[in-house]
């Protein structure tokens, strides 16, 4: 797997952000993730969007985070917002999203982040398991998702 930096605006980005906005409309029954997210929100040195490409050059997962402080939507200053995790169906299974997140993990750690922050839902189990394995404590909610039942939000200490 070879994981390159992108824009959030990439074309193999915005081809798999609608693939995740498909599977969110399979999993609960509406239009997707409605949170608002700006191709800048991913501009380094406040976040980073990341593709990884299999041994054919496919893009077959993508994440990305930014760079949250204290707001009136339950963030703590120091927060990286993981967005947009996720691994195209064929390349499941081999360890895409754990690797995807640890370099997420070091990149916002190497930005001065200081916790990583997710939400996420019931009807992703396996995105809750990868996150709980990985050392990721519920947290207080926060985020456009903060006032729904099926939302989960997720917190780890990034440290030093």
């Amino acid at each position: 797997m070879n994981i390159r930096r992108v824009p959030f605006d990439h074309p193999d980005a915005v081809k798999l952000n609608d693939e995740v906005q498909a599977e969110y409309h399979e999993r609960y029954g509406d239009g997707g993730d409605a949170t608002v997210l700006e191709p800048a929100d991913f501009d380094p040195p406040r976040g980073v969007y990341l593709i990884a490409y299999d041994e054919l050059d496919r893009p077959v997962a993508t994440g990305g985070w930014r760079s949250q402080d204290e707001n009136g939507e339950g963030n703590e200053d120091g927060d990286a917002e993981l967005k947009r995790m996720f691994v195209v169906k064929q390349a499941r299974g081999r360890g895409l999203a754990r690797r995807m997140l640890a370099e997420l993990e070091t990149d916002a750690r190497a930005a001065g982040r200081l916790r990583m922050v997710l939400e996420t839902g019931t009807e992703q189990p396996e995105a809750i398991a990868l996150y709980t394995s990985s050392g990721y404590e519920p947290c207080t909610k926060f985020g456009y998702y903060r006032f729904h039942d099926d939302s989960r939000c997720f917190a780890k200490r990034l440290g030093s």
